[in-house]
C-alpha cells in the first residue's frame, strides 16, 4: 500500500462530508461549548482564544473516532482557535500538536485548482478552451466501444479544462489496474491521452484523479515552470506555507500525524505502519540514493521513495499539510482571493471555482462541484448554501463558510472511519465552531 494505491480507489469528492455535516443539526451528543467566553481574531495566525472546542475534540478520542485531533477556526481578520489534543502516533506516544504535518490527499485538488485559477486571471487560460490546446496528445481522442455494435467514435466535443477540473471529462479513472504510472507528469498524462474515454465529456460526474493531474500538467505548460515550482513560488511561499510539501524532510517527518484504523474486534484503534520490513538501502535504491525519512515510509509506504527520488508531486493528492498552512490559505479564499495586503485571485475567479460548474449533471441534492471544490447547494441544516470544502483519503478536511464568515479546517489521519463516527466528528466540530464563532451567531 502507498499513496497512489490509497488514492487509486474513485470516491465521490466530498459526498461523505456533506451528508454527514448536514445532518449535525440533530443530537450528536457533544458537549456544549457556550460557556466559553466570546473571542476576537488577532489580525494574523495566532488565536485568542484556545480551549473552546476542547470538550468536542475530547469527545472524538473517547469514542475511538481518532486517536488525536488537530482543528483550526478563523475569519477574516485572523484565527480565532487552533487547538490539537491526543496522539499524533499511538505507537511511540507522540503527542499531537498545533503544528503536527498530516497528509491531506485530495485536499490538494483544491489547492491545484486555485493555483490554476490564477492563469485564468492572468488570461492565459480559459476554462472553456479543449484540453489538447495545450496538450497537444488529446488531439483525436475517441470514447471508447462498449461492445462491437457500437465502435470508437469521437466526443461531441473534446473534453475542456473545466470538465478535468470537476470530474466529468470522462477520461481513464485512476482506478484502472493497466494504467502506468511513472512518477513524472508528463508522462503520466501522455497516458491518459492515449486512452478512450468513458462518456461524453461533460454528461457524467465520475471523481478523477486523472483529470485533476491533467491540470497540473496545463500549469507546466502555460507556465514554462514545473507544477511544483509554480505551487512553491506562486502559492505556498507568498503565503507563508512553509509546511505544505510533497516530500517532508526530517524536521517536518518528525511532527507527522500517523493514520489509525480499527482493531479486529471494532473496539480500540491501532496504528498503521506501512513495509516496515523493508530495508533503508532498498528505500534508497528507490529513489535514486534522495533520503527518504523513515517516519514517511512507513506512514505512507515504501513507494513514495519513487516520488523523493523524482520530485514528483501529484496535483490530486501528493501535499502534506499542516493547520496554520491551510488555514492561511482558507482565509485568503474566504477573503475573496486577499490575505495581508497581497492579492492570489480575483474576486470573480473564487465565486467560479466555489460554484457549481456542473450544469445539468447532478451529484445530489446538497452537493455540487465546482472547480477542484466541492460546493454546497442548499441551506438546510448542515454547511450554509454557497460554502465549498474538501476532505482528503484519512479524513482530513477544510471548509469555506462565507455566510457565516468562518474558515474550518479539521486533520485526523483515519483511513477506515465508518460513516456513522464521520457524521459525529464532522458534525460535532462544525457545529461547535459555527455555534461559537459564527457571524449568524447571537451576541453572548
Amino acid at each position: 500500500m502507498n499513496i497512489h494505491s490509497m488514492l487509486r480507489i474513485p470516491i465521490s469528492a466530498f459526498a461523505v462530508f456533506l451528508a454527514v455535516a448536514s445532518s449535525f443539526a440533530g443530537d450528536l451528543n457533544t458537549p456544549a461549548t457556550s460557556a466559553a467566553p466570546p473571542a476576537v481574531a488577532v489580525a494574523g495566525d495566532k488565536p485568542r482564544l484556545k480551549g473552546a472546542l476542547a470538550p468536542v475534540l475530547q469527545s472524538f478520542l473517547d469514542q475511538h473516532i481518532a486517536p488525536g485531533v488537530v482543528v483550526l477556526v478563523a475569519n477574516k481578520d485572523g484565527v480565532l482557535d487552533l487547538e490539537s489534543t491526543g496522539l499524533a502516533s499511538l505507537a511511540t506516544k507522540m503527542p499531537m500538536c498545533d503544528d503536527s504535518v498530516f497528509w491531506i490527499a485530495s485536499m490538494s485538488k483544491s489547492l491545484t485548482a486555485t493555483a490554476l485559477m490564477m492563469l485564468v486571471d492572468e488570461g492565459k487560460v480559459s476554462l472553456d478552451d479543449p484540453v489538447e490546446k495545450f496538450l497537444p496528445e488529446f488531439k483525436g481522442q475517441q470514447i471508447g466501444a462498449g461492445d462491437d455494435a457500437h465502435p470508437d467514435h469521437p466526443p461531441a466535443h473534446p473534453i475542456t479544462v473545466r470538465e478535468i477540473m470537476n470530474h466529468t471529462s470522462g477520461m481513464v479513472l485512476a482506478s484502472d489496474k493497466n494504467l502506468k504510472r511513472t512518477q513524472v507528469l508528463k508522462d503520466d498524462v501522455l497516458e491518459y491521452a492515449q486512452r478512450p474515454l468513458r462518456q461524453e465529456p461533460g454528461t457524467k460526474s465520475e471523481y478523477n484523479n486523472n483529470g485533476i493531474n491533467t491540470g497540473g500538467r496545463i500549469i507546466e505548460v502555460v507556465s514554462g515552470m514545473s507544477y511544483a515550482n509554480f505551487m512553491q513560488t506562486r502559492l505556498f511561499d507568498p503565503l507563508g506555507m512553509k509546511d505544505t510539501t510533497c516530500w517532508p524532510n526530517e524536521e517536518q517527518a518528525g511532527r507527522l500525524a500517523r493514520a489509525a484504523r480499527f482493531t479486529e474486534d471494532k473496539k480500540d484503534l491501532v496504528e498503521i505502519a506501512h513495509d516496515t520490513n523493508v530495508k533503508a538501502e532498498q528505500i534508497l535504491k528507490f529513489s535514486g540514493g534522495v533520503p527518504v525519512p523513515e517516519a514517511v515510509t512507513r506512514a505512507m509506504g515504501f513507494g513514495i521513495a519513487f516520488d523523493y527520488g523524482k520530485r514528483y508531486a501529484m496535483p490530486a493528492g501528493g501535499y502534506f499539510s499542516t493547520a496554520h498552512d491551510l488555514g492561511r490559505f482558507c482565509r485568503m479564499l474566504l477573503r475573496g482571493g486577499e490575505l495581508d495586503g497581497k492579492r492570489y485571485l480575483s474576486e470573480n475567479a473564487v465565486r467560479t471555482m466555489s460554484a457549481s460548474q456542473l450544469g445539468e449533471v447532478k451529484i445530489g441534492p446538497q452537493e455540487s462541484y465546482g472547480i477542484g471544490w466541492s460546493v454546497k447547494l442548499t441551506d438546510e441544516e448542515g454547511p450554509r448554501a454557497g460554502s465549498f470544502g474538501h476532505r482528503g483519503a484519512c479524513r482530513t478536511a477544510m471548509w469555506i463558510d462565507p455566510k457565516n464568515g468562518l474558515a474550518l479546517v479539521i486533520l485526523v489521519e483515519r483511513g477506515d472511519m465508518p460513516g456513522d463516527q464521520q457524521k459525529v466528528m464532522y458534525g460535532g466540530f462544525m457545529k461547535a465552531a459555527v455555534a461559537k464563532y459564527g457571524a449568524a451567531t447571537p451576541a453572548h
